[in-house]
């Protein structure tokens, strides 16, 4: 830092320059007159050069002194402009958010431009993993997850609960998609690690389906063979909506159960929160609010 003369001398060099009085300089910058005296002699000092002409109690500037007044006043005037932008501008800042991959595809990334849209200022950082994060260990700030909402030592938020739904794509099968729950039961199923027993039930089936073929443990992955016309599945709502609405998936049946695990947005308790996290929770509120069961 051995190039950079102190910001003080800076000021009080450019104020005489300008003024040409080392008294109009004090006066503005509301110190002493012996004070700028001092801080153009520290300033001359450190460059070696002299800045000015002494003529009895007065100061004239020198030819060195004018052409270094331009350049100061130029970088004074950048830093000014730039702590003024950073004062009417909000700080970037980071969140960090935890979610199950299919929810955050599916359900909460077609959501997130309506986030930065109203908080620009705010940048997501999400991670995406089929296991439990530690929120402590990771440093995350918010997760979404799915169950009780009594996670020991997090604040639990209540989003919605979900249902679900048997999806095929409208190709499966050549297009001759099954009409009835016996036809559904017949029919290729592709399996996640959900049970359809809740379904058969609600569907008057005598006989569960119990996984055969395919099976995933990634939702992401049995949507996508859906789509692909390999089979049918039973499928969460909130993942299959928005497809069902684009047409690129199709709800085979009106007989839909009740998903066992809610979801809720989750935050570590205790300690002081960033503001972001109150403004990211109140708007995903308003956006499972206003999903209300609709794709």
């Amino acid at each position: 830092m051995s190039d950079y003369p102190p910001i003080a001398s800076l000021r009080s060099f450019e104020a005489v320059a300008r003024l040409g009085s080392v008294t109009q300089a004090a006066k503005e910058l509301h110190v002493t007159h012996s004070a700028i005296s001092q801080q153009i002699k520290v300033l001359e000092d450190f460059i070696g050069v002299k800045l000015f002409l002494r003529q009895g109690r007065g100061v004239h500037i020198n030819e060195e002194g004018r052409l270094y007044a331009l350049h100061v006043r130029n970088a004074l005037g950048q830093i000014a402009d730039a702590t003024r932008l950073l004062q009417v501008k909000p700080r970037l800042a980071e969140l960090t958010l935890a979610v199950v991959p299919s929810f955050g595809t599916h359900w909460l990334l077609p959501r997130l431009e309506h986030f930065h849209r109203q908080y620009p200022h705010i940048q997501l950082r999400i991670l995406a993993s089929l296991t439990v994060t530690n929120m402590q260990q990771e440093s995350v700030d918010i997760a979404i997850r799915m169950g009780k909402g009594d996670w020991e030592g997090l604040e639990s938020h209540f989003l919605f609960e979900d249902q679900q739904w048997v999806v095929s794509a409208p190709h499966f099968n050549g297009g001759c998609l099954p009409q009835t729950a016996q036809d559904i039961a017949n029919s290729r199923i592709i399996f996640s690690m959900e049970s359809w027993k809740a379904w058969c039930v609600e569907a008057g089936l005598t006989r569960h389906i119990t996984p055969s073929g395919l099976c995933f443990n990634d939702s992401n992955m049995v949507l996508e063979a859906v789509r692909l016309g390999q089979g049918i599945a039973l499928e969460r709502r909130s993942l299959v909506a928005g497809a069902i609405a684009r047409g690129e998936l199709v709800q085979l049946t009106e007989h839909v159960v009740p998903y066992p695990w809610p979801y809720w947005l989750v935050t570590p308790k205790g300690g002081e929160k960033k503001p972001e996290v109150e403004t990211f929770i109140q708007w995903i509120k308003g956006e499972a609010a206003a999903w209300g069961g609709k794709p």
